[in-house]
């Protein structure tokens, strides 16, 4: 990979502007292959492909532009586009924001589906009727008929939204357990699914449980993990996903 294909990326991917001196820690490595290891020289190399980089996306060919903000990097659109991405902006859908016992009950019924709410709760050890209606509400399971067993349960599975959402072809695209636990794990670090402030019970939505002291963050995240992992690799008599 090029070295301004490298710094497109990680400009791309920075939430904040990133300084040029932590662009060329996240690059020396790379540059140093080349035969590059003077730390003056491999900065200097960084600065000239960021300059040509900067001045290639100035063309009007392209929509968006590298810019210098308070004190680093960053990708922002055009001044003269910012009305349609406005516009465009204005049409998105707002970001799903899922508890841990939701993501931990969609998890369950990604993997084992299609499922019923007593067998999902029989994995999770614990009632999931209230986090299904706030699933369905948000559209990221479907009902998929009954069981034919004494009560006929409601069977549930996932929807095209849920595949849009997760950005997957199909369900055969799930991620392994080891996977799941690494995205599970960095979505709590990088906040990437932020958590609801509502607990799980039906009709308490606007009820905020008390902030956790780092130690017991900590350790409820790392529970969290470990009973999504386990609650999944459990009940022997549900369907495979690919099924």
């Amino acid at each position: 990979m090029s070295l301004k294909a490298q710094l497109e990326a990680i400009i791309y991917a920075a939430e904040t502007p990133i300084t040029l001196d932590n662009i060329v820690q996240l690059v020396k490595d790379s540059v140093a292959a080349d035969g590059t290891t003077d730390d003056a020289e491999v900065k200097s190399r960084v600065r000239e492909a960021l300059d040509q980089l900067t001045a290639e996306y100035a063309s009007p060919d392209h929509g968006v532009e590298i810019r210098q903000v308070a004190g680093g990097y960053r990708v922002s659109t055009k001044p003269e586009h910012h009305d349609l991405v406005r516009s465009f902006a204005k049409s998105l859908k707002p970001p799903i924001r899922l508890s841990l016992p939701a993501l931990e009950t969609l998890a369950v019924i990604a993997y084992k589906q299609p499922v019923t709410v007593p067998e999902i709760s029989e994995i999770r050890g614990v009632d999931s009727s209230g986090v299904i209606g706030t699933l369905l509400e948000r559209k990221l399971i479907t009902t998929g008929g009954r069981k034919a067993v004494i009560g006929r349960p409601i069977l549930y599975k996932t929807t095209k939204e849920f595949l849009l959402r997760f950005g997957l072809k199909d369900v055969t695209e799930l991620p392994s357990m080891e996977e799941f636990e690494k995205l599970v794990a960095e979505s709590f670090q990088s906040d990437l699914l932020p958590l609801e402030s509502a607990p799980e019970t039906a009709g308490s939505a606007d009820i905020a449980p008390p902030e956790p002291t780092p130690g017991e963050e900590q350790s409820a995240v790392q529970a969290g993990e470990d009973r999504t992992l386990a609650v999944v690799e459990s009940h022997p008599g549900s369907s495979d996903p690919a099924a």
